[in-house]
This record gives C-alpha cells, structure tokens and sequence, in this order.
C-alpha cells in the first residue's frame, strides 16, 4: 500500500468523524429540521458534500449519529420512567426527529426510510416488546408498536402548539400520567 493510499483512508475516516461529531452537535442545538448540510460541513470543516459520500444523506447521517451516541448499551424501554423523562427532554431540545416523524409519515428517500425505521424499532420498539416477552405479555410486538405510537403522538402532540397544556407540561409531571395512562387498564 503507497503512503498515499494510507493518508488518504486516515483522511477519510477523520472527515467522518469530524462530520458525525459536528452533526451530534448541531442537532443537539438546533434540531434535525434547523440543522443543514452546509452547517455540518462549516462546523466540521470539511466539504458538506462529503456527508452524501460517507452517510448517504442527513437523515442517515442524523441514524449514525444516534447510534454513536447510544453506543454498544441497548437503551432502557419506555416503560422505564427515566427512559421516558430523556426522550421528552431530547426532544423539547431538538424538536421531533426523524424517528418520531418517520413514524407518522413516509420519507421520500427510500435508504434514508428503512435506516429510520429500523433505527425506531431498534431504540424504541424492541425494548419494549423484550420487556413483553419476558413478562408473558400477550401480543408483545402489537402491545410494543402502540406504546411507542402513543408517546410518540404524545412527543408530536407536545410540539404542534395545538394543546395548550401538553406543550407547557413538565416531563416530571408528564411521564406519570403518560405511564399511567399506558399501562393502567381501563
């Protein structure tokens, strides 16, 4: 291998580096939906149209960057109050993302769709539905898939503007009710 062909892969890999850790960021700060792709590439300081060659777009971009920030450990189920306590505040920070919105609508990149789905099903349907199998739940992936509809309805609800309590609600005094209201039989 010419010492070419090395500093060119270590420059590849520290661009995507700095591209992923500059998306962290900025979608932390700003959102997915203020966040643009020339933004990432300026606060990285690499060419933006790099992000289409090593993620294939932002919204993948924005899956490798959660994935990175969730790391090797599989994230706790939304039955779990401090589970529930960190997605609200996410996103009261970021506003709804591309996995609450893949949720209720399709996206037009078809890569883009089943990287977002999988990466919902993987942070937020699989644990619960574990959680299910482990407890002798009935109908644990149907149980599982309304859960996570209901809060992410809720997450969606909470930023439409269109409820004036729900958008001012505290997650401390929110999660209660919403846990309640999920697992209470009525």
């Amino acid at each position: 291998m010419s010492g070419g062909t090395q500093r060119r892969r270590h420059d590849s890999a520290r661009s995507r580096e700095l591209l992923l850790t500059a998306a962290s960021e900025l979608f932390a700060e700003r959102g997915f939906d203020r966040t643009t792709i020339r933004d990432i590439g300026e606060r990285a300081g690499v060419d933006p149209a790099l992000i289409a060659r090593y993620f294939g777009s932002k919204t993948l971009l924005y899956v490798a960057a959660l994935e990175a920030e969730q790391g090797a450990v599989p994230p706790a189920d939304l039955l779990e109050p401090e589970r529930l306590r960190e997605i609200f505040a996410r996103a009261d920070r970021r506003g709804p993302v591309p996995l609450a919105q893949v949720a209720v609508q399709r996206l037009t990149d078809p890569a883009a769709q089943d990287a977002a789905r999988a990466a919902l099903h993987a942070r937020l349907v699989d644990p619960l539905r574990d959680r299910f199998v482990r407890e002798g739940v009935d109908r644990p992936q149907l149980r599982a898939e309304i859960m996570v509809a209901a809060v992410i309805g809720v997450m969606l609800g909470r930023h439409s503007g269109a409820f004036d309590e729900l958008t001012h609600a505290d997650p401390d005094d929110l999660v209660p009710l919403l846990r309640s209201a999920l697992t209470e039989e009525h």
